[in-house]
């Protein structure tokens, strides 16, 4: 499975963007996640979706500004898992990275994952 993220870009405090993760192949029996890694620290967690697109899981940092979705659709072309973010704040600034996981339970835990994508730079200018 390849996943593609995508949607990044430079913004302004308190602006929003919507990240988006496409699969090469139908993964609507995965559970997908997005993280983060800003620059000089560890990737860490921001959001998490089971696999039928429930479930929802968030970071403290992110919770009740960030949404997380996805299509739940078995046509290959709607196999996407979105991020929405708000009210954007400058920590908010990283890579962006989604991830599959085999299993269908939505996971906080990066090791739990099986498949990630590239990234996308989100920046967030004060």
């Amino acid at each position: 499975v390849q996943l593609q993220a995508s949607g990044g870009g430079l913004v302004q405090a308190g602006d929003s963007l919507r990240l988006s993760c496409v699969a090469s192949e139908r993964t609507f029996s995965l559970a997908m996640g997005w993280f983060r890694q800003a620059p000089g620290k560890e990737r860490e967690f921001v959001a998490a979706i089971n696999w039928f697109g429930g479930d929802p899981y968030y970071s403290d940092s992110v919770k009740g500004r960030f949404t997380i979705s996805r299509d739940i659709s078995r046509d290959i072309d709607k196999n996407t898992v979105y991020l929405q973010m708000t009210s954007l704040k400058p920590e908010d600034t990283a890579i962006y990275y989604c991830a599959a996981r085999k299993v269908g339970t939505s996971s906080t835990t990066e090791n739990t994952y099986d498949y990630w994508g590239l990234g996308t730079l989100v920046t967030v200018s004060s």
